[in-house]
């Protein structure tokens, strides 16, 4: 399959296919047709090196919508090219094209011509795939990166291309087990430290890290080795860059007029004109440019909620109200309402993610009920409760037991992303490790029950790139990251958690099967705040599979701890944070433990467990243990347990906890 435009009449959606530069051959003349929306300039000419770089030597021909078109003989793929408009006032102003497929690397800002066609895609299993998934009930663990950080050369280049990137994320994601890889902005973008949000090309990926085509086989390797390639996309604002949209033939075409409206008060930003229909028609079809022609997944809409609201970061007297006196940008809603129902109609499969941080309903509900259309929604809520809960010392923790058990009360009313993004490690926040309380042995556990947490949630799963390694630094796009930590014992159990729980999640449908549905979860304990303990029930949508998860959120183990299950018979421990594999004092269950006819919790059956300190465990119901005898148990280990199998709580609350070198992997079966 070569790459090509969608056949069929140009619309609203895939403009792409007329704007902007296309190499062709005209009556047997190679050259480019050149089309741009500028409606109230009085002269357009396309500035290139063939014509020296001088206004009117090549003009475009005006349309009654605004369009200036024309074709120039000789300018050829590889061109760079601008536009020289001529505003009302008469000055010429120099822009770049804002449907450029491919642009100068920054701080260069000229457009490039570019043919679009040459690739052959191999990806057509994995599209297939995608089409007949239903992803509410599939496994959704998603890896965010940022391309020039994830990794640097060592030869003096300052980034690696898509090209290189692919074999080593493609290999990486695959060993921690992530269905997804998330791209922070790769729409070029002239300033390194926007960090990709401030976007003047959204139509090109950015030439950082090579042309179009290298995005191509990006996308294609990442899709034949069965991961998704989700990209963040900013239809919320865009910077005030002389060469890029802000004024562009002299008056505000893309933005807002009056700076209430059109001004971003937050980032020093321009604001869409989401009612003029123009404008719309402009980020219409650059998402449907990123799924069409470059295969992409899904888009993560970044910013949502400034979009949402006229008085978003605004004082009053600095906003105006919509026609009904209300607060919500209504031409922002029918853009989205929109642009989802277009997406997910002409790409079934795709993911569209909104970044909303506030309590609007329906942002993932279908558009005929009155919501926003979303696939999903990061759950914000859940981040900073969590994150919040989590920096509080153990101490304290009893204190706080509502803000994880809150969560329960809307965990259904969206279909959410539970995210620890990029924005919890930047901006003095510190990295997840360094926010975590306690001595070093208390912070690797902390963040691993953090994660044990998230991962045993109702809600798809987002981890920036690092949090997996145990980063102490928090993020700086102009390094890589500390892959020096690797062979360290505690990082590399971190990172070896990471990636189990992903596998868990992987395979076990109670984790992933009706996730955004009320059925899969069930509270057995959320009111020990005494002991800051919480468990819980994970179902699949059959009822046929069951997890049982308990979090012990003290350094404190806690012995003969009882609670309700709802079967008879043998609890495996498939998952305990506390094992000396990922760094633990490798306090367990044996492996596992029997139910008692005793009711607890309004259930039938009870087992009684000891919890590790600052730890989670994941247990799961079989009719019959594993035949495992105790006098396997080395002797020499023998002394540190009970007769049940298990370290006492007076041993493990007397002594600190042991490093993994010194504890016997035995102890939890």
């Amino acid at each position: 399959m070569t790459v090509e435009f969608s056949e069929g009449p140009v619309s609203a959606t895939s403009r792409y296919r007329d704007l902007g530069a296309h190499p062709l051959t005209i009556d047997g003349k190679s050259g480019t047709h050149f089309s741009v929306w500028a409606p109230n300039a009085t002269e357009v000419s396309v500035l290139l090196n063939q014509n020296r770089w001088n206004p009117g030597a090549n003009p475009l021909a005006p349309s009654d919508r605004g369009v200036w078109s024309g074709f120039v003989p000789g300018a050829k793929h590889g061109d760079i090219y601008k536009f020289a408009i001529k505003t009302q006032s008469g000055e010429v102003i120099e822009k770049s094209d804002p449907v450029a497929f491919h642009c100068e690397s920054p701080p260069k800002s000229g457009s490039i011509i570019w043919d679009m066609s040459g690739y052959s895609w191999k990806d057509e299993d994995w599209i297939r795939k995608r089409q007949e998934t239903d992803w509410y009930n599939e496994p959704v663990s998603i890896y965010e990166v940022h391309l020039g950080s994830w990794r640097k050369p060592t030869d003096g280049r300052r980034y690696f291309s898509y090209k290189e990137l692919a074999p080593q994320l493609i290999e990486y994601c695959r060993q921690m087990g992530y269905t997804h890889l998330q791209l922070m902005p790769i729409t070029e973008y002239p300033f390194d430290g926007s960090w990709g949000y401030q976007v003047t090309g959204f139509y090109a990926p950015t030439s950082r890290y090579g042309t179009p085509q290298d995005f191509m086989e990006f996308v294609d390797l990442c899709h034949q080795a069965g991961i998704g390639v989700l990209i963040d996309w900013v239809p919320a604002h865009f910077p005030r860059d002389g060469h890029s949209l802000a004024q562009f033939d002299g008056t505000a075409c893309y933005e807002h007029a009056d700076p209430r409206q059109g001004a971003h008060p937050d980032w020093g930003t321009l604001v869409f004109n989401y009612d003029r229909f123009e404008v719309k028609e402009f980020l219409w079809s650059s998402a449907r440019f990123w799924a069409d022609v470059y295969h992409v997944d899904g888009l993560r809409f970044d910013a949502v909620a400034s979009m949402l609201y006229l008085d978003y970061s605004r004082e009053e007297g600095e906003w105006i109200p919509n026609k009904y006196g209300g607060r919500e940008n209504l031409g922002a809603i029918e853009f989205l309402q929109e642009l989802n129902t277009q997406l997910h109609g002409d790409f079934p499969g795709i993911l569209t993610i909104a970044e909303e941080s506030t309590s609007w309903g329906g942002v993932s509900r279908p558009v005929y009920t009155g919501g926003l259309g979303f696939s999903m929604k990061w759950d914000m809520g859940w981040m900073n409760d969590t994150l919040s809960y989590l920096r509080n010392d153990p101490v304290h923790r009893s204190y706080h037991q509502n803000e994880l058990s809150f969560r329960m009360m809307y965990a259904f009313t969206e279909n959410f992303v539970l995210p620890l993004s990029h924005d919890e490690v930047v901006h003095g926040k510190r990295s997840l490790l360094s926010q975590m309380p306690g001595d070093y042995w208390q912070q690797f556990a902390n963040l691993r029950i953090l994660y044990g947490y998230q991962y045993t949630s109702p809600g798809k799963k987002l981890l920036f790139m690092g949090g997996e390694l145990g980063q102490w630094t928090e993020w700086n796009h102009d390094e890589e990251l500390d892959w020096a930590l690797e062979g360290h014992m505690f990082h590399d159990g971190l990172r070896r958690f990471v990636g189990d729980l992903n596998q868990l999640y992987r395979n076990e449908p109670a984790l992933y099967d009706g996730e955004c549905e009320p059925g899969c979860f069930q509270w057995i304990q959320a009111d020990d705040w005494q002991n800051s303990v919480f468990a819980w029930i994970r179902t699949n949508r059959e009822n046929s599979e069951s997890l049982i998860v308990i979090c012990n959120f003290t350094p404190v183990p806690r012995g003969n701890y009882r609670i309700g299950v709802p079967e008879k018979g043998y609890y495996q421990e498939v998952m305990n944070s506390d094992s000396e594999h990922y760094g633990g004092s490798n306090v367990g269950n044996i492996g596992g433990v029997m139910s008692e006819s005793i009711a607890m919790h309004g259930l039938p059956q009870s087992v009684s467990l000891f919890l590790p300190p600052l730890g989670i465990l994941v247990l799961k119901h079989t009719d019959q243990p594993p035949s495992i005898a105790l006098e396997e148990i080395d002797q020499e280990d023998t002394g540190e347990f009970e007769a049940s199998g298990r370290k006492t709580e007076s041993q493990v609350a007397t002594d600190p906890p042991k490093k993994p070198s010194d504890v016997s992997k035995k102890s939890i079966g």
